[in-house]
């Protein structure tokens, strides 16, 4: 990415208006209200060091590192040219679905390249649609492309990156992730998440090749338990792992105003967990860390959730 930032940037949030473009219809929960509470309370934040920057459109090269080529195109030509089109019961695309999806995919992209160039130490990309849940053939669960995938592959093909850790707290286990990073040497997989709840996976398994470790948390789990499995289980798995890239899932919705889950975590957690994986970050791999922001349906919450934990990853 050409680089226009000042050297005392310190984390950059990639966004871009076409996100809210993505109209999911009248309803649904994942909507364009959604990126506009958070950005509104990034708006209000007095972080030195923070900068915005547009999310470009991602190439069709990037996206076949990681999706089927004819994944890709029944998205695309799924988009109506009005109304809406359903590509399963809870995944909807109308007329700027298109555009919204690929440059949530391409946000990934701009901020591992600002990362790794050194322009920036962390990044947060506040655009939608998310991505967690789409794996390598299947757009699902809200999500069009896996941008988080999408960004990890591409630190690998086009800066050479050969160990890269994705970490998910949302809610919802990110089963899209798993699904592409399964039997991939060099990458690293931990996701904690409510237990049973949609997409119905993420019991406990381990992959030799991929280390993929899923930390299921009971319904009305606290934070407690929250930092408990990251402190005991993940991040110490993590450290082992000595990543030289980190990108998060950074889902909001364990909340406990959220209307989709029933865990009980409070914005304190939210901004906790960014500290620890910041730590973690600085010890393994010069701080690089890309975050997406994933679920999170109560606006306030959510908007509080995302403004802490970007508040602490932008913190020394």
């Amino acid at each position: 990415m050409e680089s226009a930032l000042k050297p005392d940037m310190t984390t950059l949030i990639l966004t871009h208006p076409a996100c809210l473009d993505h109209d999911t219809g009248a309803g649904h929960p994942e909507s364009p209200a959604r990126l506009k509470a958070v950005l509104a309370a990034l708006d209000t934040l007095n972080v030195p060091g923070l900068a915005r920057a547009p999310a470009p459109l991602v190439t069709e090269e990037a996206l076949a590192r990681v999706h089927a080529t004819a994944m890709i195109a029944q998205v695309l030509e799924a988009v109506p040219a009005t109304g809406y089109a359903y590509l399963d019961n809870d995944t909807v695309v109308a007329p700027g679905s298109k555009e919204a999806g690929l440059r949530a995919a391409g946000a990934g992209i701009a901020a591992v390249d600002a990362v790794l160039g050194g322009d920036v130490d962390n990044a947060f990309c506040a655009t939608r649609p998310p991505g967690h849940h789409a794996t390598h053939d299947r757009a699902m669960g809200f999500c069009l492309f896996n941008n988080l995938a999408v960004a990890a592959f591409h630190a690998r093909a086009v800066h050479g990156i050969e160990r890269i850790a994705a970490l998910d707290f949302d809610v919802h286990h990110g089963n899209g992730t798993e699904d592409i990073f399964r039997g991939q040497a060099g990458l690293f997989f931990a996701s904690s998440h409510e237990y049973p709840n949609y997409p119905g996976t993420g019991g406990h398994s381990e992959d030799g090749s991929c280390p993929i470790l899923n930390a299921p948390l009971a319904r009305q789990s606290t934070g407690q338990d929250f930092r408990a499995v990251w402190s005991e289980r993940l991040l110490p798995a993590l450290a082992a792992f000595e990543p030289e890239l980190i990108l998060v899932s950074a889902g909001f919705d364990g909340h406990r105003k959220d209307p989709l889950s029933m865990m009980q975590l409070e914005v304190a957690d939210f901004a906790w967990l960014s500290t620890e994986i910041g730590r973690q970050a600085e010890a393994s791999c010069a701080g690089r860390v890309v975050s997406f922001l994933e679920g999170g349906y109560d606006l306030d919450a959510l908007a509080a959730s995302a403004a802490a934990y970007v508040t602490a990853q932008a913190a020394p």
